[in-house]
Order: structure tokens, then sequence, then C-alpha cells
């Protein structure tokens, strides 16, 4: 997706999210960096339609979320199912991690994609 194809204010956005990163975003962004993981190129806070992704992988059409808890409550479940299936109908697949589990234990996480 070019620059040109992505609103003005959710580049924006994405570029501060970029700024602000969690804790374990942090750590599995320094794991998926650089064509770390398998060779793969992920980018980090990738607008996609309305949305913006936390890494995403374009050639494998592939989502990673770390989720906190938050994602837990009830209309955040919700929202994050319209989400992912707006997702998945653009031809994404999505991988959900618990922020703690990727604290926790990256390793694991990490081999999970």
């Amino acid at each position: 997706m070019g620059h040109d194809l992505v609103p003005s204010r959710q580049r924006k956005n994405a570029k501060s999210m970029r700024r602000v990163m969690t804790d374990a975003e942090l750590k599995l962004w320094n794991e998926l960096r650089a064509h770390r993981l398998m060779g793969l190129s992920f980018r980090r806070q990738m607008p996609i339609g309305p949305y913006i992704v936390d890494f995403a992988c374009s050639t494998r059409s592939l989502i990673v979320e770390v989720d906190g808890s938050q994602h837990a409550d009830p209309e955040n479940v919700e929202r994050d199912e319209v989400r992912s299936a707006y997702l998945r109908a653009s031809g994404w697949t999505i991988l959900r991690f618990w922020n703690d589990d990727v604290i926790r234990d990256i390793d694991m996480s990490a081999s999970t994609l």
C-alpha cells in the first residue's frame, strides 16, 4: 500500500504508535525486525484499510497482534472480532498473543509464527 493511499491522519497515528510501543511490542519487534525471523520482512504499526496493525508481513499476508488486558473486555472483544473479520476478508492471517506471554516467553511466542 503506497503512502498516497493511506490518509495523512492515519499515517501520522501509525508513526506516533511506533514511538510509544508497549514493552511486549518492543520485545517482539526485536525478534521480528531486520529479517530475523526466517528471513521475513515485517513492518510495525502498519495501516491496513481503516486499521493499524501491530506487525505485518506483506509477503505472507500475516498480521501479528500483541494484546493487553483491555482486549479481554467484552466491548473490545466485539470490536476486535469486527476488525479481524475485515482483515481476514482482505486476505490476511492474524496471530494474536497476550502481552504477558510475549514478556514471559518470547521464544515460544516467536516459534508460533
